[in-house]
């Protein structure tokens, strides 16, 4: 079982969502909050929470700041983006502070029950013109300086290892890069760990934007 809260400060959207994603016999929405501040304050009555899906633009505290919170104090908690179409800046603001990814509003319930079992998974949901975006000015966390200039060859990787990058770079979730590359699930997983040690970063996210920023330096 999944268990999932949610955040949006419109309570008609909120209990819509708790209707509509409960309907699954996977997920139990185990709570709901109205910002940032009040999904943090929820998540710490809880026993146990998977993932927050957190709606972007919200006063007091935004699902920006939101995420960043949860993610400092949850780090293991996945974070899922409610957002709109012009909402790019906000959208790499959250993924910078550890989003998993996002989903539009108005996507289809059974898309959004969807992407909360994929990053539930350990997957992410970026689209790569996002990522593209994203590379442009952000930098991974760690081994930025040591980085630069350096070709992605020269970490350490398998040809099988910089085919999985490639494939995160796309949005691809786990299970379809199994398939791109005649790989189980359970290998990618393997290959994914490798991958974040020798690169010494911290998520899927950052990955893809290690990857871009390698390709924008050729």
């Amino acid at each position: 079982m999944i268990n999932v809260v949610i955040v949006d400060d419109d309570s008609f959207i909120r209990e819509s969502l708790k209707v509509l994603v409960g309907l699954d016999p996977d997920i139990a929405v185990v709570g709901a909050a109205g910002d940032g501040n009040e999904a943090l304050a929820l998540l710490q009555s809880l026993p146990q929470t998977d993932v927050v899906l957190m709606d972007i633009r919200m006063p007091n505290c935004s699902g920006v700041e939101g995420t960043r919170l949860v993610k400092e104090t949850y780090p293991n908690i996945s974070v899922l983006m409610l957002t709109t179409f012009d909402d790019d800046e906000y959208i790499i603001e959250a993924l910078r502070n550890g989003a998993s990814g996002y989903l539009l509003k108005n996507i289809p319930p059974d898309r959004i029950i969807q992407g909360i079992k994929t990053v539930h998974e350990g997957n992410m949901l970026i689209h790569p013109d996002i990522a593209r975006k994203m590379a442009g000015f952000l930098q991974p966390a760690s081994r930025t300086e040591a980085a630069q200039g350096r070709p992605l060859e020269s970490f350490g990787l398998t040809k099988a290892e910089l085919a999985v990058v490639a494939s995160i770079a796309e949005g691809l979730t786990n299970k379809e890069i199994a398939a791109k590359l005649f790989l189980s699930e359970g290998t990618v997983k393997n290959y994914i760990t490798d991958i974040l040690s020798k690169l010494g970063l911290r998520d899927r996210t950052q990955i893809a934007i290690f990857y871009l920023k390698k390709q924008q330096e050729k």
